[in-house]
């Protein structure tokens, strides 16, 4: 499915509301510019089927095609013809005139831009030429009390009701670009921060250390033996013993705390304000909870973590470098066992 086809009902709908609330107000200018000439009945029939069933038609049109940006700048066209065709009708009245042509440009400049704006010129001007084969040409100079005050609903709503129409668009197409920019920097599986957006916290809690607020610490954690784990229960299995370490996190962690998945069975973690005793603390009643945990897809799996901690060091060069440190405890946990945290001030041990 491409993506007009896939969007072709929200747009037609609204459009078509649009459409319909601008062919009715705009009858009422049609026709109090028309009535004075006594235009002949098959003209009242046109401005009727104009106002009350060409945009039911168009709506079905557009809904009925694959691609429903291209079908409604074509009914915007016709649009914009039919405008030309009664401003011709109208023998170029004023002010009737000025608000069809400028209610339709209007349109065209919020669906297509300044070209499609153009190519709407062009097709009043057919209309304009269609109704001058119609009717002989003339201009009328004048505009009564009566057509002035038949011009003010479309004058006053219509330009609201689209302004309304367009800032809609502008909300949703911002949640849109919010939810996309979240998407980008969360990890699929375990709905946590990606590698790249974690580092990006990284950073900025790192500056912010260096400025003299309070520390913190970060924790790199590593699920032990998972190539076993993939290799003897599978990689669905797998996956879900690294959806549960996610889960375990969010469950364990304060709302400040920043938990990321740094990539494969790797997890990261930053602890702003937290001193490094009870960062270690924390870090080890997670390992117990993860450790404790069941899996019913096979009850004789269970799964333990290394996990390596490293505070703020002032002493630190960058980020990168207080990173490395985290890296050079998570090394000295799994090389002395597992199953344990360590930080780079010594460490604590515990086994399961």
């Amino acid at each position: 499915m491409s993506a007009a086809e896939g969007t072709g009902l929200p747009l037609a709908s609204r459009l078509y509301r649009s459409r319909l609330l601008g062919l009715t107000l705009g009858l009422v200018c049609v026709v109090f510019g028309m009535y004075p000439l006594d235009p002949a009945g098959w003209v009242w029939a046109w401005m009727l089927i104009n106002a009350f069933v060409w945009p039911h038609l168009a709506f079905q049109l557009s809904v009925r095609t694959t691609n429903a940006l291209r079908s409604e700048r074509r009914n915007l066209l016709f649009d914009s013809f039919c405008g030309g065709f009664w401003v011709g009708a109208m023998h170029f009245n004023p002010l009737p005139s000025v608000t069809t042509l400028s209610m339709m440009t209007m349109n065209n400049v919020a669906i297509g831009g300044p070209r499609f704006m153009l190519a709407g010129w062009v097709a009043q001007a057919l209309g304009i030429g269609t109704s001058w084969l119609l009717f002989a040409p003339a201009f009328i100079a004048v505009t009564t009390q009566a057509q002035l005050y038949a011009c003010l609903p479309i004058l006053m709503v219509y330009p609201l009701a689209l302004g309304w129409i367009c800032y809609r668009q502008a909300v949703t197409l911002a949640r849109h670009k919010r939810e996309l920019l979240a998407l980008s920097r969360t990890d699929s599986l375990s709905g946590l921060l990606n590698h790249g957006a974690w580092k990006d916290h990284l950073e900025l809690e790192f500056q912010r250390c260096r400025r003299g607020c309070a520390g913190a610490a970060i924790a790199l954690i590593d699920i032990d033996h998972f190539k076993i784990i993939n290799d003897t229960y599978g990689h669905v299995t797998g996956d879900i013993v690294l959806r549960q370490l996610s889960k375990v996190l969010r469950q364990n962690l304060r709302a400040t705390d920043l938990a990321g998945r740094y990539g494969g069975d790797e997890f990261c973690v930053i602890l702003p304000g937290m001193p490094l005793n009870r960062a270690t603390e924390v870090m080890d009643a997670l390992r117990d909870r993860f450790n404790a945990l069941a899996y019913a897809q096979d009850p004789t799996l269970r799964a333990s973590l290394s996990i390596g901690l490293a505070p703020y060091q002032p002493s630190h060069a960058d980020s990168t470098h207080w990173l490395n440190d985290a890296d050079q405890a998570l090394y000295e946990a799994k090389s002395s066992g597992r199953n344990r945290v360590s930080s780079v001030q010594g460490s604590w041990l515990r086994s399961v």
